[in-house]
């Protein structure tokens, strides 16, 4: 019975385990921009728009927040031996954060040269806001940029509800829900600790705010007006 009840366990951490790596790995900080205009593009007013122009700022964001930090960060892991599992220890993420706030400075220019309206534009500047924030907190501790990312959806999805005017209970329930799986995900998987995986939550979350709320979008109008 003891064995039978052991054998349940492990299988059951297993498990635990497989949904916190596939949860980290499709909900990374590369890839949350891109899946916020997804959703702009596929479940807010937005869907109206050309399908044309849908896929050229869809482009234009994979571009520049997968691809290129993707294809960086790769290259400067092979060039320095560095395994994937190392570039989570504190003093290995400089050059990778780096690597992407400049990916997203690029971002944020082009977007602003094809004159895409402000709220499209602010979901890049919050995340590179959250990239400053997160490298310069690396000199001395840590922050979940997985969390950051997840904060910040939550604080667009709060900032578009008052833009745009519907209801965000249903999202806000279903990226919670999410939320807390992933930080969950996080710490099961040894990377975060609780204090790192509630902080970077904050921070993306305070950063959506400012940047994306039509009351107090402060650091858009100071960093592109």
């Amino acid at each position: 019975m003891l064995m039978n009840r052991e054998k349940e366990h492990i299988a059951a951490d297993k498990t635990l385990l497989q949904i916190a790596k596939v949860t980290s790995i499709v909900f990374t900080p590369f890839s949350i921009p891109f899946l916020s205009f997804l959703v702009l593009f596929l479940f807010s007013y937005l869907r109206i728009m050309p399908i044309q122009y849908k896929l050229i700022v869809l482009g234009i964001v994979y571009c520049f927040t997968i691809l290129t930090p993707t294809i960086t960060i790769f290259l400067f892991r092979k060039i320095n031996g560095f395994a994937w599992q190392e570039l989570s220890e504190r003093k290995k993420r400089y050059v990778p954060i780096l690597l992407t706030i400049i990916s997203y400075v690029f971002c944020l220019l082009m977007m602003r040269k094809l004159n895409i309206p402000w709220y499209m534009t602010g979901i890049i500047l919050a995340s590179l806001v959250v990239s400053v924030i997160c490298i310069v907190v690396n000199l001395k501790w840590k922050l979940s940029e997985h969390m950051a990312g997840m904060g910040g959806i939550i604080g667009g999805l709060i900032s578009f509800s008052a833009l745009f005017g519907y209801n965000p209970v249903v999202w806000l329930c279903l990226f919670i829900l999410l939320a807390g799986i992933l930080g969950s995900a996080r710490i099961t998987l040894g990377h975060h600790t609780l204090g790192e995986v509630i902080s970077g939550f904050a921070v993306g979350l305070v950063c959506a705010l400012l940047v994306l709320h039509p009351i107090s979008n402060v650091l858009f109008r100071v960093f592109l007006f």
